[in-house]
């Protein structure tokens, strides 16, 4: 097992490889990290639709969750809310700032169609017309409880949710095998979905889902029959009053972790 330090220390050599990626490879790998997390997303919200209590139902799909990031540390991809660590190779000046900016714009964008084609799929795919329309229904719920959010919560879940995505990859590190590293990132990913925090790879699924599946004439009707407020449901809460403060809430968890962990294993280093 690696020690944190030793951790520290590999995700310098981690970090800069990522950032000196081809943008064409780093896309098309961040692509595959939002289809990822997107297709952890569908099973997570399959398997509780027919389970109550409505506690034991989100039990169920938070231990199914931790699949994505699973995926995407085995499988080999690039996810922003992870890629947020980069601020420990950027505060030790082993990568530059822009290096690292075009990191996250990049990926962040691959994320994003990676989770639209996934949501797009399952929606057109009629995924959703389990459960006699339930598996709709539930998908409207969620993605109009998310839009609903205020902007100061969505914001604060969000430095919630990526502390524990980060520190999910970082606990990952420190195995040197493949059972330990998913053994380590199940609990702090099982975490944040249990307690309702937000990550916007994940929202780029769920919310998106929502809205086609909101489109669809047939879904649209079990959704109001089964009494849910999609009022604030559409394209421009979701961009500008959720994902936006929720990538920031995911920026400032992430980046914060990182800061703290390089102050303590690589600072000292550099005196």
């Amino acid at each position: 097992m690696n020690t944190p330090a030793e951790i520290a220390a590999n995700y310098l050599a981690v970090g800069k490889v990522k950032v000196s990626l081809s943008p064409g490879r780093m896309f098309l790998l961040a692509v595959m990290a939002g289809i990822y997390i997107a297709l952890a997303g569908v099973g997570a919200s399959v398997a509780p639709v027919s389970i109550e209590p409505a506690s034991v139902a989100k039990l169920v799909g938070a231990c199914l969750f931790p699949a994505g990031l699973t995926f995407v540390l085995l499988a080999g991809s690039e996810l922003f809310t992870g890629n947020c660590l980069l601020v420990l190779p950027l505060l030790q000046k082993e990568i530059r700032p822009g290096a690292m900016l075009r990191s996250w714009i990049i990926v962040y964008a691959g994320n994003f169609l990676g989770s639209l084609l996934i949501a797009w799929a399952v929606t057109a795919g009629h995924t959703f017309s389990l459960f006699d329309n339930g598996l709709a229904v539930s998908a409207i719920r969620t993605a109009a409880a998310k839009c609903s959010l205020a902007f100061t919560d969505a914001f604060l879940r969000g430095v919630l949710c990526n502390l524990l995505v980060c520190l999910a990859v970082w606990i990952s590190f420190a195995a040197r095998d493949v059972t330990g590293k998913i053994a380590g990132l199940y609990f702090p990913i099982l975490l944040f979905v249990l307690c309702g925090y937000e990550h916007c790879v994940a929202n780029m699924y769920y919310i998106p889902a929502g809205l086609f599946s909101l489109a669809d004439s047939g879904y649209a009707q079990a959704a109001a029959a089964a009494g849910v407020d999609t009022a604030a449901l559409s394209w421009a809460n979701f961009l500008l009053c959720h994902l936006l403060p929720v990538t920031l809430g995911n920026i400032v968890g992430g980046t914060a972790l990182g800061a703290v962990y390089w102050r303590v294993y690589l600072c000292k280093d550099r005196r």
